[in-house]
């Protein structure tokens, strides 16, 4: 079993570089089925999610072939067959495999998608999507059979903006007969980010980054050449480490707008931060003052960086609040903070944090991917060692941890037990 180790209390000076997107680059793997000639995508980082999907992509008989931060696919020889529940159940993102099949071929089997234990999370918003271009739909426990002879442009409402279900339903529209309006799609980056890959390959899409998405189908999509958006999560993140352990430590390759909502609640603690164009400055910071958060979809404050802000609120002077309106259980590192010696409580959907905290190290778990992003964080300021077991969904998500954090300083390992 493979452990994280931190030795605390060092300072983080120097530059860190955000890698790409890890929420684009999961779907826009498995976009590149759809295209009838190769595919370049750029910047896509080396994380166990996209070596999941590439695992995929080999088992389907596309040509892979990595080269530094590039994956070029060609999925002329792709043959469709059903994906193994081993596969699917590696990853959440393995369901984008799901409309790409069905729009490329009519027809796909595969099981369950996987990935962290944030709550529920239902896939009903995409099946009802391909529903409505025509599909049928049999699902057998955790198997599904989705089938249509033939894809017809529609009118898709999402009860709630989804990013999953707007970029399931946007990849199947592109090839439906017609036209298909997304209402109440999600907003974020990554999809804008896929929206313009399809687009460079021959789709016609317009709207996306808004709650409206118009889509008119095409025959044919050809390969392109496209480069994978900064990750905003992993910039955040490193953004909080810096508030909490930084010596002027630069965060560098970064979009400062996939951001703003973080940088707003550092700016309203007190947070020493300067924002550039595509960078931020910041330092560690005394006398931080309480806030409110509350998780909301973009360009709302991300529920993926509720956790790791949650050990920069252990520092503020006072009671932070806290409310996760996006999963219903993700409140898992709580447990974990006070053990190493933060004061928080738990009500249903909220935390109330009371501080000013220490921190100590203690021996936790990474119960999901943003949990354990918590945790190291919390192991980089607290005294003494922190150990962290069950790395693995941190590793998904975070490319070159271990060596990122090394350079700028700190003192953390990956070993073996």
């Amino acid at each position: 079993m493979k452990v994280l180790e931190i030795n605390g209390g060092r300072t983080l000076e120097g530059t860190i570089r955000i890698s790409g997107s890890k929420n684009s680059s999961v779907a826009l793997i498995p976009a590149a089925i759809l295209a009838d000639s190769e595919v370049t995508i750029c910047n896509v980082p080396e994380i166990t999610d996209t070596d999941a999907l590439t695992e995929i992509l080999d088992y389907l008989g596309a040509t892979v072939k990595r080269a530094s931060e590039s994956i070029v696919i060609d999925p002329t020889t792709i043959v469709n067959k059903e994906i193994p529940e081993e596969m699917s159940s590696k990853l959440r993102a393995s369901y984008y495999f799901m409309p790409v099949l069905l729009a490329k071929f009519g027809h796909v089997e595969m099981y369950f998608p996987g990935g962290c234990s944030i709550g529920a999370r239902p896939i009903d918003q995409t099946l009802k999507g391909f529903k409505a271009l025509g599909a049928t739909i049999e699902e057998q426990e955790n198997r599904y059979i989705i089938h249509a002879n033939r894809l017809i442009g529609a009118h898709v409402y999402l009860d709630m903006p989804s990013v999953g279900a707007t970029i399931n339903t946007m990849l199947v529209a592109v090839k439906a007969q017609g036209n298909t309006i997304i209402e109440n799609a999600a907003k974020e980056p990554e999809i804008v980010n896929v929206a313009t890959f399809l687009n460079n390959m021959g789709a016609r899409i317009t709207g996306a980054g808004t709650s409206e998405i118009r889509i008119t189908g095409v025959e044919k999509l050809e390969g392109c050449y496209t480069e994978v958006i900064p990750d905003r999560i992993e910039t955040g993140t490193y953004i909080i480490a810096g508030s909490l352990a930084g010596n002027h430590l630069k965060i560098d390759n970064i979009i400062p707008e996939h951001v703003e909502m973080l940088i707003l609640k550092m700016q309203e603690m007190g947070v020493d931060i300067e924002v550039g164009a595509d960078y931020v400055i910041v330092s560690k910071t005394t006398s931080l003052r309480p806030v409110k958060i509350k998780t909301q979809g973009y360009p709302g404050f991300a529920t993926d960086l509720q956790q790791p802000v949650t050990v920069l609120l252990t520092q503020c002077e006072g009671e932070s609040i806290l409310e996760e309106t996006v999963y219903e259980n993700r409140f898992k590192n709580v447990r974990y903070l006070n053990q190493m010696g933060a004061n928080i409580d738990v009500f249903e959907k909220k935390i109330k944090i009371h501080g000013l905290t220490e921190l100590t190290g203690n021996q936790v778990e990474a119960t999901d991917l943003r949990a354990g992003a918590c945790l190291v964080l919390a192991g980089l300021i607290a005294t003494g060692t922190t150990t962290i077991s069950n790395i693995g969904p941190v590793l998904r998500g975070y490319e070159h941890l271990v060596e990122k954090l090394t350079e700028v300083g700190a003192s953390i390992s990956l070993k073996e037990v």
